[in-house]
């Protein structure tokens, strides 16, 4: 009722009609995590971004309920006999939320501001397998032109990488590689993502944003595919604090939580049947060690660091959801790679490791007589901060004294990317299926490389293993690059992911998949 003005209409019918009907639309209420910092798909970073730029905007192939690739923008493309030049045809008439048309022209405006170092994109590199985005993105070529990516005319897009890329029809349905309103960003510069300037390709577009607080999206009326929706608009929640989130979805304020206190996994089960959903994921937990400062930038610290954490605890005990241990840097069954490499002392008995991190750490000229401080930083979440406090312990015995620091998620990830912590919580949700995707944060210079580990061998391998065609080569350079990192523990894997979802009766339609992404438009309610 809120959406009407107060005056009294009450008398009229058609009033009655619309206030009737208004009680009935399915908004679905989303419990999405952190703070978005942006709407401009070329500015974010994290899975609770995604969430809502996923429902606004929309690439040239889109995800299905499965995540598998389908049809967005493009109704179809073809691939040269080389595998290096793609064409895609544009859909007849699609639109922007103000009604003007898309144009392959919006996508090589966005391809261009995304690598122009002007922008400064964090998840440019994503893209960096079309010819010359490397290079414009470092300055080394200034013509923005020069991009692989081209407009034969308004409903034909050409993109040309450098070398056949098996994944890049998946990377297509990144964000990274959605369209841009150029007549929009062009006339209203860094405020075009203001609501009221804002426009929209998607299944949806925003009608309010409070930062903090919401976003609320209501259907695009302008996007092909809107007589489809069986949800009318969708309100992405703020709130990091997992057992309030909880706790508002018993009393039916949230849909949808988008992860849930591991802690009561256990009564879910019992209280809430079949509305817990954990399922497996593309995606690690690890933490990073400042490798640029003393004496993390000593190897035998961060070798003796890693050993000591008991990772089968973590995942059964500690958090409750049946986590597997994560001795690799590439998660176990990513496509494109076989076995992925591991620790070499991975199989080494709990004790054993132990004792090892206590030499490792005796060497470096730590130990009980000389305690070795560290500040682990985490941002604020009760899964976080189980997982620290048991870490911390485990580091103890070493005589590694632990300070912790939580920071709420937007201020934590900026103070990763500016280098400032010492040993900082992170995780990583594939943005494509390919061993790429994760070995590429640790090269040197990418944004998402907190730990700023650097090391030209590996650099080469992850460049030589993107040049090879041969998917079986391809895999055996990847994996001595992902062995060098291991060797040199360039960051600690902890665990890979489950996905932790709670979801209504009501909603149907949501599948749990690979990559936990679940866009609105496939999501239905019941009264």
């Amino acid at each position: 009722m809120n959406q009407f003005t107060k005056k009294k209409f009450l008398a009229s019918a058609m009033f009655g009609t619309l206030l009737a009907f208004s009680a009935h639309a399915a908004t679905l209420n989303i419990h999405n995590g952190g703070d978005p910092q942006s709407l401009d798909p070329q500015k974010l970073s994290g899975d609770w971004e995604n969430r809502i730029a996923g429902d606004i905007f929309e690439g040239l192939v889109t995800e299905d309920a499965m995540d598998n690739p389908i049809p967005g923008q493009a109704e179809s493309w073809t691939i040269s006999p080389d595998g290096k030049v793609y064409t895609f045809k544009l859909r007849d008439g699609i639109k922007w939320s103000d009604g003007q048309p898309v144009t392959a022209g919006d996508f090589v405006f966005a391809f261009q501001r995304l690598v122009d170092p002007k922008n400064a994109a964090d998840y440019a590199y994503l893209q960096f397998t079309i010819k010359n985005a490397e290079k414009i993105s470092k300055g080394e070529i200034t013509d923005l032109n020069q991009l692989g990516v081209r407009a034969i005319d308004d409903k034909t897009l050409e993109i040309t990488l450098e070398n056949p890329t098996p994944y890049f029809i998946n990377a297509l349905m990144h964000y990274t590689a959605y369209p841009l309103p150029k007549h929009v960003v062009e006339a209203k510069g860094q405020d075009w993502v203001k609501i009221g300037n804002i426009v929209t390709n998607g299944p949806y577009k925003p009608t309010e944003w409070v930062p903090g607080s919401h976003v609320t999206t209501v259907k695009n009326d302008q996007w092909y595919g809107t007589k489809d929706l069986k949800i009318d608009g969708a309100k992405f929640f703020v709130l990091e604090d997992q057992e309030a989130a909880l706790k508002r979805y018993r009393a039916g304020e949230f849909d949808i939580l988008t992860d849930f206190p591991t802690d009561q996994y256990e009564w879910m089960k019992k209280n809430l049947p079949g509305q817990a959903h954990v399922a497996p994921f593309s995606g690690l937990y690890y933490y990073v060690v400042n490798s640029q400062k003393p004496p993390f930038s000593d190897k035998r610290v961060r070798q003796a660091l890693s050993m000591a954490i008991n990772r089968e605890v973590i995942g059964p005990q500690i958090l409750g959801t049946g986590e597997l241990p994560a001795y690799s840097w590439v998660p176990p069954g990513t496509a494109n790679y076989g076995e992925p490499a591991y620790v070499s002392w991975k199989d080494l008995p709990y004790n054993e490791k132990v004792a090892e991190a206590k030499k490792l750490l005796a060497e470096a000229g730590f130990g009980p007589d000389k305690p070795l401080h560290a500040v682990l930083s985490y941002n604020t979440n009760d899964n976080h901060k189980r997982i620290a406090v048991a870490i911390a312990s485990m580091w103890k015995p070493l005589g590694v004294n632990v300070e912790l620091v939580n920071a709420e998620t937007k201020v934590h990830y900026d103070q990763m990317q500016r280098g400032q912590v010492e040993i900082g919580r992170a995780g990583w949700l594939a943005d494509y299926n390919d061993p790429d995707n994760f070995l590429n944060l640790l090269v040197t210079g990418v944004q998402m490389n907190y730990g700023r580990w650097s090391n030209p061998e590996y650099d080469k391998l992850i460049k030589d293993g993107n040049a090879q065609t041969d998917l079986t080569k391809r895999a055996e350079i990847f994996k001595k690059a992902e062995q060098l990192a291991l060797d040199e523990s360039a960051a600690l894997p902890i665990y890979y992911y489950v996905s932790k979802n709670v979801v209504s009766p009501k909603i149907e339609g949501f599948v749990d998949n690979i990559q936990d992404i679940h866009r609105t438009r496939w999501l239905s309610m019941k009264e």
